[in-house]
């Protein structure tokens, strides 16, 4: 950990750290409530209190880290075929010195005549954000270990097992983001902690291609491999291998794919140090032959809309894991509990896709279990922008405008849902394999 992160760990009151707030009063009988984050209550404008008497703080520390790890074997036991896809772009003034991506800017419709009837510029967090639902911890840093820990301890009584983590390389970001590398080992740290297994989603970073990947590939195994937090997943030939998601693989040809993932190729990982199993992102049916041809382990859809897509349309499923079967890839289908971006996307609303309670996400996860794929992806766990978060998100009005929310159900519903779906595959997996 770094020396700027020991920084904010000092600034952080013994009384307020996530461990001290998920042991006051938790009853393990229902692990997923409110009463989990109490802090959540008394947090304004997304800043949790802080700065207090640091006396004692390290035995406390340690005294919460054993009370922890008693209370994980009272949790769910983790689903390491479920994974989750997860956001480190936020940031807020307290530890970032300035809002990022809550302030997303309204993106606009390619027909100027269309996007003049929308409104423009940028949202002003922290009571006007970039989304359409107000996420409980407020509008968070993802750099404040405590948030890292408050999401790490929902992904746990959640059941997921694998976190895929939105990835850049050093000193690169998305359009409205800023580089968030220098954190990962933070990341992977508390994950562990958690029983928590960290995939990486690799973006597509600005000149990315055959040699880049291959240098992002060697980084990555290289800086990450070894912690004990970086998931592998075993092949059919009992081979442990490390898994990557390429977010829009498609617009790179199949040709310079074929170089990286291809034995042999002008920059090929395979059978090396660095080979993995690596996951093309599905859109559009053509896409088939270019994954095939690309030298790609397997698929996932990603996206939350049924019917979107080719690839992320339920009724697609069982077809594209015949074609993955029928040529040796794997298929992860991505489940999620809903689609609403019109916070960013005001002209969007054809592409919402209602929550209905719950019922869209479970109906989203039979159908993933009737492909009988081996790994679900969920999207996701903070994509709030798009909408498909499962993470808490409280009701809340801030002047003209009333966020969506959970009700009638509470702030964690998503994660129990999630929790009796990863039970349900977990058991349905195991009479697959019999």
């Amino acid at each position: 950990m770094s020396s700027a992160f020991d920084k904010q760990w000092q600034r952080r009151s013994a009384s307020h750290t996530v461990n001290e707030i998920m042991f006051k009063g938790l009853g393990f009988g229902s692990p997923f409530g409110l009463g989990l984050f109490p802090y959540i209550r008394r947090s304004e404008g997304g800043n949790i209190p802080g700065a207090g008497d640091m006396e004692g703080t390290n035995a406390k520390m340690s005294t919460l880290d054993s009370e922890l790890e008693v209370a994980l074997g009272q949790f769910p036991a983790p689903n390491y075929n479920l994974h989750v896809f997860y956001y480190t772009w936020y940031g807020n003034q307290q530890f970032d010195g300035k809002y990022i991506h809550w302030n997303h800017p309204n993106l606009p419709h390619w027909d100027p005549k269309v996007a003049a009837g929308y409104p423009k510029g940028k949202h002003n967090p922290p009571e006007d954000i970039g989304a359409n639902f107000y996420p409980a911890l407020g509008a968070y840093s993802s750099r404040d270990p405590s948030i890292i820990e408050a999401h790490m301890l929902q992904i746990r009584t959640s059941a997921v097992g694998v976190l895929a983590l939105s990835w850049y390389p050093p000193g690169m970001a998305d359009d409205n983001g800023e580089p968030t590398d220098d954190f990962v080992p933070l990341i992977l740290d508390v994950a562990q902690k958690y029983q928590v297994k960290v995939v990486f989603h690799i973006e597509p970073y600005k000149g990315r291609d055959d040699l880049s990947m291959y240098n992002s590939i060697k980084y990555i195994m290289q800086k990450y491999g070894e912690h004990p937090a970086f998931y592998r997943h075993k092949t059919g030939s009992g081979k442990l291998l490390p898994l990557f998601y390429v977010y829009d693989s498609y617009l790179l040809s199949s040709d310079k794919w074929a170089n990286l993932l291809k034995d042999p190729g002008r920059h090929s990982i395979r059978n090396t140090p660095f080979d993995g199993i690596f996951i093309a992102l599905l859109v559009e049916d053509k896409h088939k032959k270019d994954i095939l041809a690309a030298g790609f382990d397997g698929v996932y859809t990603y996206f939350a809309t049924n019917g979107f897509s080719y690839g992320s349309s339920h009724s697609n499923w069982r077809t594209i894991k015949s074609f993955c079967d029928s040529n040796n890839l794997m298929f992860i289908p991505s489940v999620g509990p809903g689609y609403m971006d019109t916070s960013i996307r005001p002209w969007n609303y054809q592409n919402t896709r209602n929550r209905i309670n719950g019922k869209y996400y479970e109906t989203a996860f039979a159908a993933a279990l009737e492909a009988r794929p081996d790994i679900i992806s969920i999207t996701s766990f903070n994509e709030w922008h798009e909408g498909t978060q499962i993470e808490l998100a409280i009701p809340k009005t801030a002047g003209q405008t009333k966020y969506e929310d959970y009700l009638p159900h509470k702030s964690d519903a998503y994660l129990e849902i999630t929790h009796r779906w990863a039970e349900k595959f977990a058991k349905e997996r195991e009479k697959w394999l019999v």
